[in-house]
């Protein structure tokens, strides 16, 4: 039976690190059983301004092969000069992680900007509006990605954060459609948990698109505080020869550098 590669892959997003550098984070990661460090691109270009600490960090020996966006809107926004903003941003991103020998940045289509769950339940935009948008958005970061030579993530977002992709099946569909191999989903266990009927079987469903993963228990809390099936989502990552980074996002319960330390153990233990 093929395995994850032994030791299983982690990263740990760097506000979840202690230490006042990505150095001295560096060095807990290392020792807490991590292999990575997975980045945050906040607004207003911030990761390309941290180009100089980002550099040596990497001369430094630090491995931080993906980032995800940490912004308020995204390329899915109603408003066109938000659209606009975050697409800018997105393909900084994507040029900054490229340079620091990454492989890719993730973001989803919107978040907190509308669910159909919740009043007043129409969304502003039609379905096919939204998907023109998306299909847009994409077509033109996927490009951008492809010319740097790393890959866009789009990650489905629970119904509460995000009316137009919250399913994997989703997101297969539309990258599907833009037919760009630099445009991949990026899953998020939390979101899945949520609104995938079986998110081992949907992993399966969704296997030539899955380009990264996310992971955090079902109530958001660090891999092994919630009723998170790991063992079924880790045997269809291994039966789907994920072999990349598994990115630790999450809020942590318990004492916080015990518990960012102890997501390596269990995860390596419930692994196949």
């Amino acid at each position: 039976m093929i395995t994850l590669a032994p030791p299983l892959r982690l990263a740990c997003q760097e506000q979840l690190l202690p230490g006042d550098t990505l150095q001295s984070k560096w060095e807990f990661a290392v020792g807490a059983g991590y292999d990575a460090i997975e980045l945050r691109g906040r607004k207003d270009f911030a990761l390309r301004d941290r180009l100089p600490e980002l550099r040596s960090a990497r001369r430094d020996g630090v491995v931080m092969p993906t980032v995800c966006v940490d912004m308020l809107h995204f390329f899915g926004a109603f408003d066109q000069q938000l659209r606009r903003d975050a697409i800018e941003q997105m393909k900084s991103q994507l040029s900054v992680i490229a340079e620091l020998g990454g492989r890719g940045a993730q973001t989803p289509a919107s978040y907190g900007m509308f669910s159909r769950r919740l009043p007043p339940f129409d969304p502003p935009r039609s379905e096919a509006g939204d998907r023109e948008v998306l299909l847009a958005g994409l077509t033109e970061l996927g490009e951008h990605a492809a010319m740097e030579g790393v890959a866009l993530y789009l990650e489905p977002l629970n119904r509460y954060e995000d009316h137009m992709v919250n399913r994997l099946e989703q997101a297969a569909d539309l990258i599907h459609e833009v037919g760009l191999d630099s445009v991949q989903i990026g899953i998020d266990t939390y979101h899945m948990n949520i609104e995938e009927r079986d998110p081992a079987a949907a992993i399966l469903a969704a296997a030539p698109y899955i380009g990264h993963v996310q992971v955090s228990d079902s109530n958001r809390f660090q891999p092994g505080a919630g009723h998170l099936d790991w063992a079924a989502v880790l045997s269809a990552l291994d039966t789907i020869d994920y072999r990349q980074e598994l990115a630790v996002e999450c809020r942590l319960t318990g004492g916080h550098e015990q518990a960012v330390a102890s997501i390596p153990g269990f995860l390596r233990q419930v692994a196949p």
